[in-house]
C-alpha cells in the first residue's frame, strides 16, 4: 500500500469550521478534520486508508500521485512530502 506521504497534502484552518481541514486532491473525497493541523492530518491518515480499502473493495481504479501544486510547477521541483 502507498504511504500517505506519496499524496500531495493540504492542510488549512477553516473559520466556518474552527479548525483545520486535510484533504488530498488525488483522492476525491478524501479529507478530515481536526483542531490542529497535527490531528487533521492523523485524522486523513485513516481517512486515505479507509478511501483505499473502499476503492480496493469495489474493484475501483487507485488513482497515482499526480496532484502538484502551481508553484511547484513553476518553478520545476518536487513536492516534499508530510
Amino acid at each position: 500500500m502507498m504511504n500517505v506521504m506519496d499524496y500531495h497534502i493540504n492542510i488549512f484552518y477553516s473559520e466556518e469550521d474552527s479548525g483545520y481541514i486535510a484533504d488530498i486532491p488525488d483522492l476525491k473525497g478524501c479529507s478530515a478534520f481536526g483542531p490542529t493541523p497535527e490531528e487533521a492530518l492523523q485524522e486523513l491518515q485513516e481517512a486515505k486508508r479507509a478511501w483505499l480499502d473502499a476503492a480496493r473493495a469495489e474493484g475501483l481504479l487507485i488513482p497515482e500521485p499526480r496532484y502538484r501544486p502551481i508553484i511547484y510547477q513553476a518553478i520545476g521541483g518536487a513536492s516534499i512530502g508530510v
